[in-house]
């Protein structure tokens, strides 16, 4: 890949894939991190790129979404350490949360989703592939992606239907 390709490839896949990322984890500028080294990735990785095995989308796709799921495991470990650390301590009352905004509440009820619903419903509608992309890029059956999307959006719906009743 010279630069140039390198170039084209990033001007038509790098605002797509923001959205993506920004839609999955309601973070901007954890998206843009995430942006910067999936692209890092696809350059240095860029002669192990194989076109039988999918497409290029779906291949930088892929890359983003391993490089998420790399995160949210770092997170979770952090959380985790720092929840053993506090044992022992007064967990500070929380109070009633004021109604938060509408992005706010998605990406709230999206983190409910279990995983592998909610990297399908993030492929699909933050990143607007095709169901097979999403099948593509998560490795499944189209009918297997089918079904988490399917899944991801009545679970979705339920969380969000409390919300839209309040006044």
């Amino acid at each position: 890949m010279k630069k140039d390709q390198f170039e084209q490839l990033y001007e038509e896949h790098a605002e797509p894939l923001l959205g993506f990322l920004v839609y999955r984890t309601g973070d901007r500028a954890l998206a843009e991190e995430i942006l910067a080294d999936t692209f890092e990735r696809v350059l240095r990785s860029r002669s192990r790129f194989n076109p039988e095995r999918g497409g290029v989308k779906t291949w930088i796709y892929s890359i983003a979404l391993n490089r998420l799921r790399d995160l949210i495991r770092k997170r979770e470990a952090e959380e985790r350490a720092l929840e053993r650390r506090a044992a022992g301590a007064p967990g500070a009352a929380v109070g009633d949360a004021e109604r938060v905004e509408e992005r706010s509440t998605v990406a709230a009820a999206l983190s409910q989703l279990d995983e592998m619903e909610r990297e399908a419903v993030a492929l699909r509608y933050g990143a607007d592939l095709s169901v097979a992309e999403v099948a593509a890029t998560l490795g499944v059956r189209v009918s297997t992606a089918e079904g988490r999307i399917y899944r991801g959006l009545r679970n979705l719906r339920d969380l969000l239907e409390p919300i839209r009743d309040q006044p």
